[in-house]
């Protein structure tokens, strides 16, 4: 089975899971798993939110930013690759002059 992330209808949401600005996706679903490329704008973020019952995979493709899982904080920028484990808790902010573009699957 194949994912046209691309080609994808995209979602604009604001304050997404609290954070703030907007994020924009492109999601396409495979069975129940969710496949997605997410943009984190300039000044934007993901709020912080529990994966209870599923895990996360994000790959980031360019920008930077600091990702907050579990408390510890990590800088974020193009070749990193995160996974967030079920039951585990994360955030995104985008701290670059560029957008923060991430490719996921949530499992």
């Amino acid at each position: 089975m194949f994912a046209d992330l691309l080609n994808a209808p995209e979602s604009v949401k604001p304050n997404f899971k609290g954070g703030e600005g907007e994020f924009l996706s492109r999601a396409v679903m495979i069975g129940g798993a969710k496949f997605l490329r997410g943009v984190v704008p300039v000044g934007s973020s993901i709020g912080m939110h529990a994966h209870t019952d599923d895990c996360e995979v994000m790959f980031f493709v360019s920008g930077e930013g600091i990702m907050v899982m579990d408390g510890k904080e990590e800088k974020v920028h193009e070749g990193v690759c995160n996974y967030c484990p079920k039951g585990s808790s994360h955030s995104v902010v985008n701290t670059g002059d560029a957008d923060l573009v991430f490719y996921a699957a949530v499992l």
